[in-house]
C-alpha cells in the first residue's frame, strides 16, 4: 500500500477529504460513496448506519434522509455526528467528527429533483425506522403514493419530513494502511486560523 506523507495532502482538511473521495471514485472503488454516520441520543446512547455521501466541499459532508428516522430524531436532540469513509482497495479511511445542521429546503429540493422516481415515491411511502406488519403493506403504500402524486408523470414534491444534512467537521483524520501495521495517520483539528495538522501513532 502507498505511504502517506504530509506533503501529499492538502493543508485544508476538507480539501484533503475531497481529493481522497475523488480518487476513490476515479479508481472505481466499489461503494466509494458509502459513509457510516454515527449519532447519539440525548442520553448518549449511540447508533450507526451506512448512508450515501452526496457531496463534500469546504463546508463539510452531505447526506439526505428522513428527518423522522432514528438518525433524524437523534440529530434533532444532539446535533453532532461522527462519519467514516473506508476504501478497502486503496487501504484508506477518513474519519470526521463535528456538528450537523440541516441543509436549506432549496438545497434539498435541488437534490430531490434528481433522484429516480422510485426513490422519491419510496421516501414518501416509508415512515423510516417505524415498525410495519409486512412488506406487502409497504408496497401498497408506494402504489397509493404513486396514484396520488405521479399518475401521469413524475412530479413528486419534496416531503416536508425529508431533506439533507451537512456534517461540519472540527476533527478529521486520514488513515493509510501499511502492511507492517505501522499505519499512517494524519489528524486535523479546526482552529481559529484554519486547520492544525498532527501525525498520530497507529
Amino acid at each position: 500500500m502507498a505511504e502517506l506523507h504530509e506533503r501529499d495532502v492538502a493543508l485544508d482538511a476538507m480539501a484533503a477529504v475531497a481529493a481522497w473521495v475523488d480518487e476513490a471514485r476515479a479508481a472505481g472503488v466499489p461503494d466509494w460513496d458509502a459513509m457510516v454516520v454515527a449519532t447519539a441520543a440525548a442520553d448518549g446512547a449511540p447508533s450507526a448506519r451506512v448512508v450515501l455521501l452526496r457531496g463534500v466541499d469546504e463546508h463539510g459532508l452531505r447526506f439526505y434522509t428522513s428527518y423522522e428516522s432514528r438518525k433524524g430524531r437523534e440529530l434533532a436532540a444532539n446535533p453532532r455526528a461522527a462519519v467514516v469513509l473506508h476504501w478497502g482497495p486503496q487501504g484508506r479511511q477518513v474519519r470526521a467528527v463535528g456538528p450537523v445542521e440541516r441543509l436549506t429546503p432549496e438545497d434539498s429540493l435541488s437534490y430531490w429533483r434528481n433522484r429516480p422516481l422510485e426513490s422519491r415515491l419510496s421516501a414518501w411511502a416509508s415512515r423510516q425506522s417505524e415498525p410495519i406488519a409486512d412488506r406487502q403493506g409497504l408496497e401498497r403504500t408506494v402504489e397509493e403514493v404513486a396514484a396520488r402524486f405521479a399518475p401521469e408523470g413524475d412530479d413528486v414534491p419534496l416531503p416536508p419530513f425529508w431533506g439533507g444534512y451537512l456534517v461540519q467537521p472540527d476533527e478529521v483524520e486520514l488513515w493509510q494502511h501499511r502492511d507492517d501495521r505501522l499505519h499512517d495517520r494524519i489528524a486535523y483539528r479546526r482552529t481559529a486560523d484554519g486547520w492544525a495538522r498532527t501525525r498520530l501513532q497507529p
